[in-house]
């Protein structure tokens, strides 16, 4: 087993996570088996019970694990299945040892951080690495493993000085070390500044690592004088420092370490260069191009409570992406704060009131993620109520399915005191209820989590026809409520098909409006399977439905410039070909984490 070390220097923030995956892509085009590890160094178990301000998105992965969202950035990248233990934290490792300690298993020794803590990082990084996560059989041969933080962070010591450890015992030609620092141009003088890279790296050779190549974030292409004084005083061969300099999307970052010669420096380092092939990103390079020569829009309301930090939707982002490419749609994300749209705003904010209103009835679809908590409520139902009533394009997921429910409870049943018990706990019409299997006294790992099966039971709804017309498909969930199995007829008789049901059929999945251009509300999340290559159907039809596909990609019809994606799936995954000008190009290997820019009231990605 080989592995990569990426590490970050100077400021968070600077695409370690990005960097990480990217090399991971080169190396995979080399023909190359890749799998990943992230390191957190904070005392969470996982980050199932922080906030998404805190540190943006949960991913959630198919063993039920709530992890870092650089994970997800992999399984994109990568088109790969990462499992929890890919995700190490402080708080894994701690308890790991402490049990031990519980039952004997140190025999009465004096439990250290050295050499007890470091011991279990190693051990816990060489058996991870070992499983495959491609769905091929034995190992990968390459693990890339991404150090969270900043050099010189009190949290992260045991793990630098665990990796040092690590770096020699598993000897040279099998470790390689990846810096990411920041070169800052200083407006004042237009000049590129090496001095905070040449501290980073002073500071991480004195813990015991060295750097084999160095990946320097800067606004533009380093200059040669600037690459011979970083290797100078960084003791890092030129032909190993590489910019990651600012490109029009993510998806040119593998790009730039290719025409860098990255991967040869990697595979030199690993001793791989006799077993590894040119790289070969022709796909990358097709994806890249096609997403700038977009030009038509498509404008996706989001309404959300944490619209203040981009990264707490970072996979439903990505998800409406992969969708707006397929369907040769320039992205543009207007952010609503649901809390704007309530009537309490109006007397209060009423500026932020209007602008609010103006963005929702401006946007060619709506979009109402997951969420948890009683703030903004209510102007997600409000969202949901005017999608519904002006036949405007509606995806609603986990929570954003709730209240879609919800809201057809009061305005279409005549229910007025419908709500979900999750917000009041004694509601006369509790149309959404507490799971009977969840805990009401943990929090942490005890929602309904992980990969689940739901099955269709229309066969014409626009949902099953999105996913291939198949009789069922495997999706991530995260939630602790579920729409009450009791009231199902009622809505039924009222016209709501809740046309996905899990394997009891008393557990709702997936609801419809059947005479509605797109009303779609998933109780799972959809985004977290969504790949570049395979774009998530539900976001898709969101997308075509949105930009007048919607009838042309139910019917398969292949009319015009601009061909819907076609769609196939076999137990639970789902491919698609773009198809240009006439001629289908498959697109395969998943990126993530793009780049956004403010343009106006809306986003970019």
């Amino acid at each position: 087993m080989k592995y990569v070390l990426v590490t970050g220097g100077v400021v968070s923030g600077l695409g370690k996570g990005v960097t990480a995956s990217s090399i991971g892509v080169v190396l995979k085009s080399c023909g190359l088996r890749i799998t990943s590890i992230k390191i957190d160094p904070y005392l969470n178990t996982d980050a199932g019970t922080m906030s998404p301000f805190e540190h943006g998105e949960v991913f959630v992965l198919d063993d039920g694990g709530e992890v870092d969202l650089d994970l997800g950035n992999y399984e994109r990248f990568l088109d790969i299945k990462l499992t929890r233990d890919n995700n190490i934290t402080t708080g894994k490792i701690y308890q790991s040892v402490l049990e031990k300690e519980r039952k004997g298993e140190y025999l009465g020794k004096t439990v250290q951080v050295v050499p007890h803590i470091t011991n279990a990082i190693q051990e816990w990084i060489e058996r991870v690495a070992m499983v495959p996560v491609d769905g091929k059989e034995g190992p990968a041969d390459v693990c890339v493993i991404e150090l969270g933080g900043t050099i010189g962070d009190i949290e992260s010591m045991p793990f630098i000085e665990a990796l040092g450890q690590f770096s020699y015992r598993v000897g040279a030609g099998n470790f390689c070390l990846v810096h990411v620092s920041l070169v800052p141009v200083l407006n004042v003088v237009g000049e590129q500044k090496t001095k905070p890279t040449q501290h980073s790296v002073r500071g991480l050779r004195g813990l015991g690592l060295t750097p084999n190549i160095l990946a320097c974030r800067s606004t533009k292409e380093l200059e040669e004088n600037v690459k011979e004084k970083l290797s100078q005083f960084c003791h890092v061969p030129a032909a190993n420092i590489v910019t990651l300099y600012d490109v029009s999307n993510i998806w040119r970052i593998p790009l730039l370490l290719r025409d860098q010669k990255a991967h040869e420096a990697i595979l030199k380092v690993l001793n791989l260069e006799s077993f590894a092939r040119e790289p070969k990103l022709d796909e990358w390079v097709a994806r890249a191009t096609i997403f700038d020569a977009l030009q038509d829009t498509v404008r996706i309301a989001m309404v959300g409570k944490y619209t203040g930090l981009s990264d707490s939707y970072l996979s439903v982002l990505k998800a409406l992406l992969h969708a707006s490419v397929d369907c040769h749609r320039k992205l543009v994300v207007d952010w609503v704060a649901s809390t704007d749209l309530e009537d309490s705003t109006a007397i209060e904010a009423p500026d932020a009131y209007k602008a609010a209103w103006n963005l929702l009835k401006g946007a060619d679809g709506i979009l109402v993620p997951g969420g948890f908590g009683d703030r903004g409520v209510q102007g997600k139902i409000l969202a949901a109520k005017y999608a519904r009533e002006n036949n405007v394009p509606y995806l609603g997921i986990c929570l954003g399915m709730q209240l879609a429910v919800v809201e057809f409870a009061r305005n279409v049943m005549n229910l007025p005191e419908a709500n979900s018990t999750e917000f009041d706990p004694n509601a006369k019409t509790p149309c959404v209820i507490f799971m009977p299997e969840g805990s009401k006294t943990h929090m942490g790992g005890t929602m309904r989590l992980g990969s689940r099966r739901t099955f269709f039971k229309f066969v014409d709804c626009k949902s099953a026809k999105l996913y291939g017309n198949v009789n069922y498909v495997d999706e991530r969930h995260r939630h602790r409520f579920e729409v009450n199995p009791d009231m199902v007829p009622e809505f039924e008789n009222a016209g709501l098909q809740f046309v996905g049901k899990d394997e009891t059929g008393k557990r709702m999945e997936i609801i419809e409006i059947p005479n509605h251009r797109y009303f779609v509300g998933a109780q799972f999340h959809p985004e977290f399977k969504s790949r570049p290559s395979k774009p998530s159907p539900l976001f898709v039809g969101l997308v075509a439905a949105s930009s007048g596909q919607l009838d042309r990609l139910l019917q398969g019809c292949c009319n015009g410039h601009v061909v819907p994606t076609k769609h196939s799936l076999s137990n639970g995954s789902y491919t698609s070909t773009v198809h240009q000008n006439g001629h289908a190009k498959k697109l395969a290997n998943g990126l993530s984490n793009g780049a956004f820019y403010a343009n106006g009231n809306g986003l970019h990605v």
